[in-house]
This record gives C-alpha cells, sequence and structure tokens, in this order.
C-alpha cells in the first residue's frame, strides 16, 4: 500500500503561482511513476504531468506545457507540481497517483485525496 497526502492548494490570482506537494507513505516510492490529474466539477479526471520513477521524464499534455513542471524527490518520498501562469480554466481538484508512468488515470494504482486549486481574481 502506498498512502499519498496533497498539499498546497489554494486560492490564487490568474497570472500567479502555486506549489503542490504530495507526500507519499508505505511501500518504496522510487519504485512507482507518479502523475498529477485534476478534476472540474461535473468533467473527467485530465492528465497534468507524470514523472518516471528514476531518471527525471516527464510528460505534459499540451494544455499546461510551458506553465507546470513535475519534480520529485526520492529522499523525501516526495512529488512536486509546480504551477505558473495559472488561469482560470486550470481551477479544479488537484490529485496525485503512484502507479506506472503513464497518461491514464488507469495505470496509477493509488491516489491522494486531493486538493482544492481555484484561480480567480
Amino acid at each position: 500500500q502506498v498512502q499519498l497526502v496533497e498539499s498546497g492548494g489554494g486560492l490564487v490570482q490568474p497570472g500567479g503561482s502555486l506549489r503542490l506537494s504530495c507526500a507519499a507513505s508505505g511501500r518504496t516510492f522510487s519504485a512507482f511513476a507518479m502523475g498529477w490529474f485534476r478534476q472540474a466539477p461535473g468533467q473527467e479526471r485530465e492528465f497534468v504531468a507524470a514523472i518516471a520513477p528514476i531518471g527525471g521524464n516527464t510528460h505534459y499534455p499540451d494544455s499546461v506545457k510551458g506553465r507546470f513542471s513535475i519534480s520529485r524527490d526520492n529522499t523525501k518520498s516526495t512529488v512536486y507540481l509546480q504551477m505558473n501562469s495559472l488561469k482560470a480554466e486550470d481551477t479544479a481538484v488537484y490529485y496525485c497517483a503512484a502507479g506506472r508512468y503513464s497518461v491514464s488515470t488507469s495505470h496509477y494504482t493509488y491516489w491522494g485525496q486531493g486538493t482544492q486549486v481555484t484561480v480567480s481574481s
């Protein structure tokens, strides 16, 4: 089992920045790829970023590429999502997940409880 706890969400103005953190406990963190997903009200959960277990390979959808950056510290069992130039359409509950390196929710086994990000003036 892996337990994931997100933090760092909140209210930010358009153009602002936030950094989300996701702390893992349980099984070996470095064995898992980590992903960030988001879900807005009435919409499906969508892929935001992924990072490979070791080596630093990352992947982003076009909607956040160049604005968001995922990183991980395997010594702290923590994955981060740096979000810059935030837009109103980035408003959602953000979830971190552990599993296979993929853009698909079905390839991630463990999920956090989510943290709310609201971008509004």
